[in-house]
Parts: C-alpha cells; structure tokens; sequence
C-alpha cells in the first residue's frame, strides 16, 4: 500500500465523524459532504507524513472550511429560518436512511442532534457556532478552536460560553412513552377532522413552532398554538383519510390525495404536548423519507 492509499484509507475511518462535525457546523447534509470532500482534497494535497495526529488534523481542516462557508453565506445576507425568505438557509433533518448512505453514519449525525437546535445554532455567529460545536460536541481543547478563529484561547472560551447561553435547554429530550405521544397525535388529527380549534390549542403547546420545506413555494414558518391551529384547521379533508407513522423515530402522519403520498407531517411532542410540526411536501424529498407505517 503506497502513500496515497494509505492516507485514503485512513480519511475513510474518520468520514462519519468529519460528516457529524460539519453537518453541526452547517445544518446542511449536501453542504456537510462538500466540506468532508474539501478535507479530502486538501490532505491529498499535503505531505501526510507531516501530519502526527491525522484526525484532529481533519477535524481541525473540516472546521475551518465550515467556518469559511458560514461566513460566506452570512455574506450573501441569507437569513436565518424565521425571516421566511425564499433565499432563507433551513436546517436539514435527518429523516432517516438516504439512499446509499450508511445508516450507522447517519445515526451519529442524527444523534442528538434535533431540528430545533440546527435552528438555533443557525441564530449563532460562525465564530462562536464553531467553538461550541467543536468543544462541547466534540473535545476540541480551546487552545485549537483559538488558532481556527484567530483569537486567544480565553476568547474561544467565551464564544463557547456565549453560544452555550443561547443553546441552553433549547432542546429537551420528547417524552419516551410512544404510546402517550401516540396519543396526542391522534388527539390532534381528531380536533382537525372535527375543525375543533379549541381542541386543536389545548393539544399544541403554547410556543408551538410549524414548519415547511416548502415543496413548490418558499420555506415557511409559522410560531404559537392559535396560529397553528389556524393552519391546521385547513388541514382537516386531508387529516380523514391520512396514515399514522415512524419518521426516524419520530412520529408522523401521511397524507395522500388520489392514492399519492404528498405530505408527511412530523410530530414533535414533549409533556404531553405538540412542541414542533415539520411539513415535508417537497416531491424530491417524499420517495427518499424511510418510513415505518403505524398498524390502527
């Protein structure tokens, strides 16, 4: 095995964890790939014989490239998902397998990793999203993540400090109990069936955040119980004749029209209640979503 070989085949060792660290980094599974792919280049193109420690070297490379690609996209003025812009970044889900991925690398990226924190970890400066990503996910000592973004360690310190404030208790762990969360999706598809806008609040939480990928349209995003139940209500000649499933885990509800999946709506719930709906319509997406159909 030559130089080259060797180095190929230790850079496939560290894929999944250089994929886990920039998809944190960007929220983003394609723009996750082209950073992993950039490492790649860029270690094919040095000396590895230099390199005493090759995965904290990666690391340390994939870092860097997510952090030029967070400055540039806050460069174009693209803004976070709430300004509903149709230029607007939206964090991407793991929503199970892809096609011709390795479902244990999907796994580590999707672990712990909620929709609801990519999108406040969308809300942090790349600077301070890179020293809370790479030190509280993944160990990286201050003293490196201070080199990455030219500042002292004390100050790497504190952009972690910082992101950590904002990050903190955004993303509580559901309730475990499928059986209860089962439950209140029913009770939800129940109240939309009956146009019942006072159950409908009663089961969504007061902070309820709604969600679309936006399918033909731009990105949507809609906040509080009476504002959802609203959109819900619209919801109602398509939640009669729609299926109950497993998104990842999550729980979910399919609706077709003419016998054609065209929707999946992925359920949130944390205390009895819906914290979180995210709306999948986009054709592209819908054939790629690894589902488990619930039996009644």
């Amino acid at each position: 095995m030559d130089e080259n070989e060797f180095l190929a085949a230790r850079f496939e060792e560290s894929r999944t964890h250089l994929k886990a660290v920039a998809y944190r980094m960007l929220g983003s599974l394609s723009e996750a790939e082209d950073a992993v792919q950039e490492a790649w280049i860029r270690l094919s193109r040095s000396d590895g014989r230099q390199i005493d420690n090759l995965g904290g070297w990666l690391t340390t490379v994939v870092g860097r490239v997510c952090l030029d690609m967070l400055r540039s996209r806050r460069s174009r003025r693209e803004e976070p998902l709430e300004a509903r812009t149709p230029d607007g970044h939206t964090p991407d889900p793991v929503l199970g397998p892809q096609p011709g991925s390795d479902p244990e690398q999907q796994a580590l990226i999707a672990d712990s990793v909620g929709l609801a924190l990519l999108v406040v970890l969308e809300t942090l400066d790349p600077a301070e999203r890179l020293a809370f990503v790479l030190h509280d996910m993944f160990a990286v000592p201050f003293d490196e993540i201070g080199r990455m973004v030219d500042r002292t360690p004390a100050a790497a310190r504190q952009l972690a400090s910082r992101a950590r404030r904002r990050v903190q208790g955004v993303d509580p762990a559901p309730d475990p109990d499928l059986v209860r969360r089962r439950e209140v999706v029913e009770a939800f598809l129940a109240a939309a069936r009956g146009g019942d806008f006072d159950a409908l609040v009663a089961v969504l939480d007061p902070d309820v955040v709604a969600r679309s990928d936006g399918g033909a349209g731009a990105p949507s995003l809609v906040r509080g119980a009476a504002s959802v139940a609203r959109q819900a209500m619209m919801f109602a000649p398509f939640a009669r004749s729609s299926q109950m499933a497993l998104v990842d885990g999550a729980l979910a509800v399919i609706s077709t029209r003419e016998g054609q999946r065209f929707s999946v709506m992925r359920f949130t719930i944390e205390r009895g209640r819906v914290t979180e709906l995210y709306v999948i319509n986009d054709p592209a997406r819908l054939p790629e979503l690894d589902l488990t159909v619930l039996n009644d």
